[in-house]
């Protein structure tokens, strides 16, 4: 570029003869001529086409290479492979030819793809009530002194851009529909529309174009709250680009400057409050006020809302001979009528339902341990295996399950369990609380507890005395002097014997 720009400051500046700058520079005339006639500034060079064996097989390679981009990475072949089967085609050329050729390929679509295939968008407007978007993200909290991941639920009204984030343990059927109920309980109606991705607990499967094959749970709850779902393209994020911006600005004004919490629950009521105020402190942008004056604005548009859809996931249990069910690596214990039987599991958010013969049968918090590295827990219900222990009272001294019972019930039993046929008489005051409010029960052992007289029948008569409200403990009464006896009376049965023989006839025995 240098050497150019001299033979241009010669011949166009000081006027010196081409001849004399051939002389100089060495280079031909016509070289000179050429250069001033084009007025280049810069030395440029053809590539001259030159034929390449891999002429023919470009079309080829270009198919395998464009089929390798669809499938998973593991189960990609490497261009030494592709060179092979070209051989086998007979290809004569070397590796390297394949492996440029296979550069440049890859160069130009990764160039294709951020021009024209990606960076334009058209802008979105929507209408009062008309949608909101919902989208899945993992974050970190503080539960419980521990450092918990979690699968948090952005919802947003795609008018007002009013937001609610929730956090859960899963992402799971259950926990997807808590998310709603309490999204709209919050926006205070149901819009229209609702934009999703294609999460598996919506969509079972992705047709072409905008089929869906959509998830029959996920169905009813759409119908129940009635919004038409509609879902996105396969990796189009944008389309829900809304919601996707909250998972992001949420990291930033929410769990960044989170505090501690003690349960999941106290951490979704910040959320939900924290959530609320940020209305009112965020401007809307496209329109005039904040996200709380639009979501005013828009809030008489919203379907009202209907009752909480009874947001449950059905799972076919058996029951094993222990009484127990197994759920997520955890065992929880039925009333043993349904032992060696099937019962219906529902799964909520945070409790487990068992249903059968068309009722409730009992009903269990629900425990989720996220980590592997501790053993699954048991859950027993003392109450579900009376029937058992009514047929083999000798289970009571080492049964499992009793270890949770009351305290003053595990007082009784110490008692009870030391004189002989106590297991039988202790299994029939628990089998009380089938028939009498167990409370009742709790108090009445209590009390003969507190009066030493810890007998299966002392129990019997305080729990009827407090079932019948008749007073238990008499008030202490301080009797004038004058109705003092002069003789104290003694205890003499004597006299009775006399009745029963009274006149040489023997009246009772």
């Amino acid at each position: 570029m240098g050497f150019l720009s001299v033979i241009r400051r010669w011949a166009l500046r000081d006027k010196m003869p081409i001849r004399e700058i051939s002389r100089r520079t060495g280079l031909s005339r016509n070289t000179i001529r050429k250069y001033l006639r084009e007025g280049a500034v810069e030395p440029k060079f053809k590539t001259p086409s030159r034929p390449s064996k891999l002429d023919p097989y470009a079309d080829l390679l270009s198919a395998w290479l464009l089929a390798q981009t669809r499938k998973p990475r593991k189960e990609r072949r490497t261009v030494t492979q592709m060179h092979a089967d070209l051989v086998k085609l007979g290809y004569d050329g070397s590796y390297g030819r394949v492996a440029a050729f296979a550069r440049a390929w890859r160069a130009d679509r990764h160039q294709a793809e951020q021009t024209t295939g990606r960076g334009t968008y058209v802008p979105l407007v929507f209408q009062p009530g008309e949608a909101f978007q919902f989208d899945w993200s993992e974050d970190w909290a503080s539960i419980g002194g521990e450092r918990v991941k979690l699968q948090v639920a952005h919802i947003k009204l795609s008018h007002s851009r009013a937001f609610l984030v929730r956090a859960y343990p899963l992402q799971t059927h259950e926990m997807l529909f808590d998310a709603h109920w309490h999204a709209f309980r919050v926006f205070g109606g149901v819009p229209g529309r609702g934009i999703y991705d294609n999460m598996k607990t919506a969509v079972d499967r992705v047709g072409r174009g905008k089929q869906r094959d959509v998830n029959a749970r996920f169905k009813a709850m759409a119908s129940h709250y009635v919004f038409e779902p509609e879902f996105c393209n396969p990796a189009a994020g944008w389309e829900k680009g809304q919601v996707e911006k909250n998972v992001q600005d949420a990291r930033n004004r929410l769990w960044q400057v989170m505090p501690f919490f003690k349960g999941l629950d106290e951490l979704n009521q910040w959320l939900e409050d924290r959530c609320i105020a940020l209305w009112a402190e965020t401007s809307h942008k496209a329109l005039s006020g904040t996200i709380a004056d639009v979501w005013e604005a828009e809030k008489p548009t919203l379907m009202a809302l209907p009752p909480a859809f009874d947001g449950f996931v059905e799972h076919s249990k058996r029951v094993s001979p222990t009484c127990l069910i197994t759920f997520e690596r955890n065992r929880y214990s039925v009333p043993a009528s349904f032992a060696n039987r099937r019962i219906s599991l529902h799964v909520y958010p945070e409790r487990l339902v068992v249903v059968a013969e068309g009722q409730t049968v009992c009903a269990h918090e629900r425990i989720i341990e996220r980590s592997h590295h501790k053993p699954g827990r048991v859950i027993y219900d003392w109450r579900h295996y009376l029937a058992v222990i009514q047929r083999k009272p000798g289970a009571l001294r080492n049964g499992a399950p009793f270890i949770e019972m009351p305290d003053a019930f595990r007082r009784l039993q110490d008692h009870m369990l030391r004189k002989e046929g106590g297991d039988r008489e202790m299994v029939d005051i628990l089998s009380l609380v089938l028939h009498h409010d167990e409370d009742a029960v709790l108090c009445a052992v209590e009390l003969a507890l507190e009066a030493g007289v810890p007998t299966k029948t002392h129990v019997l008569n305080l729990l009827h005395r407090l079932i019948d409200k008749k007073q238990t403990g008499l008030p202490e009464i301080d009797p004038p002097e004058a109705l003092a006896l002069d003789m104290t009376p003694k205890a003499n049965v004597h006299r009775y014997d006399d009745l029963r023989q009274a006149k040489g006839k023997r009246h009772a025995s």
